[in-house]
């Protein structure tokens, strides 16, 4: 009985992909964090666990239903074949209950708990993530750039959800996430691109079989990132120690992208997927790195 248990939270700790949830919560403890030092409160307060909990509930719900309308595609992928619900461990009607009820469920205690903004952007956020950029990922690479918006919205949610409203600062924020975003999701396509190919997931790497758009649009999208990553000074949200680290972290990430250009490999050509290997374990670090410097630089 405990062995089927165990099972079945891990089960629903896959349904709701509880690793990238984990991640949303702590880009909205950012945003809160931001918010309430705009306020000259603590961060740590009734407030933040509110956020916290409400977007994680959402997240979670939001990434039920989007395993439940991607079942079949999730069924043709070597990575994801054995998710709940292609395995059959888990019926369909059961994961959408579970996700509608903690998206509905989630959304609506943000607006009582946190305010009605934070609320109602919380669940235009899941339905973009859902109407738009879920269909659009089987019909063009523009679904990298639609996606990126509400992937950029837990900062903004943080915020709103210690200040009520929408500021200058949340918009460099979540500037910040937006452009993060391609050469993370561009390096993770590049990686798995036999695996969306055969699921018909038109990511840019899959229908640039030379690579060499993908890589033009990683070069960019990393490079914008450094003047980006330096406006938090400009507004007054972090120092000078702030400034140097999110340079030269930039730097490094920027490097990391230029191995994808040299030696520039078709993206069909499994010796590629090394760098792509290298630039993903570069973003994964640098975002957390960058919001961690922000805050504790905040003010200075």
């Amino acid at each position: 009985m405990f062995q089927t248990f165990v099972s079945r939270l891990r089960d629903y700790a896959e349904l709701t992909k509880a690793r990238i949830t984990t991640l949303i919560v702590l880009a909205t403890w950012c945003g809160y964090f931001f918010g309430a030092h705009r306020l000259g409160v603590s961060s740590w307060s009734l407030g933040l666990f509110h956020a916290l909990l409400g977007v994680a509930l959402v997240s979670s719900g939001t990434a039920a239903l989007n395993e439940v309308l991607e079942a079949s595609v999730d069924a043709r992928m070597r990575r994801t074949a054995l998710r709940p619900l292609p395995a059959g461990r888990m019926t369909t009607a059961h994961a959408a209950l579970v996700g509608l009820a903690l998206t509905l469920g989630g959304s609506a205690y943000l607006a009582i708990y946190a305010n009605l903004l934070t609320g109602l952007l919380v669940f235009l956020t899941a339905l973009v993530y859902l109407a738009a950029y879920t269909p659009l990922k089987k019909v063009s690479p523009v679904c990298t750039f639609v996606g990126a918006f509400p992937g950029a919205m837990p900062v903004v949610l943080g915020w709103t959800a210690a200040r009520g409203k929408l500021e200058a600062e949340t918009l460099i924020l979540f500037a910040i996430m937006f452009v993060w975003q391609f050469p993370h999701f561009l390096s993770i396509a590049w990686l798995y691109r036999e695996d969306y190919a055969q699921a018909g997931i038109r990511m840019l790497p899959v229908v640039d079989s030379n690579g060499k758009s993908t890589v033009r649009r990683i070069l960019a999208y990393s490079g914008a990132l450094i003047p980006v990553s330096v406006l938090p000074v400009a507004l007054g949200m972090a120092g000078r120690l702030y400034l140097v680290g999110a340079i030269l972290m930039g730097a490094a990430l920027f490097r990391s992208s230029m191995g994808m250009a040299h030696p520039q490999q078709l993206a069909t050509a499994a010796a590629s997927k090394a760098s792509a290997r290298r630039l993903l374990r570069a973003t994964i670090i640098y975002l957390p790195a960058l919001f961690a410097l922000m805050m504790a630089n905040s003010g200075s």
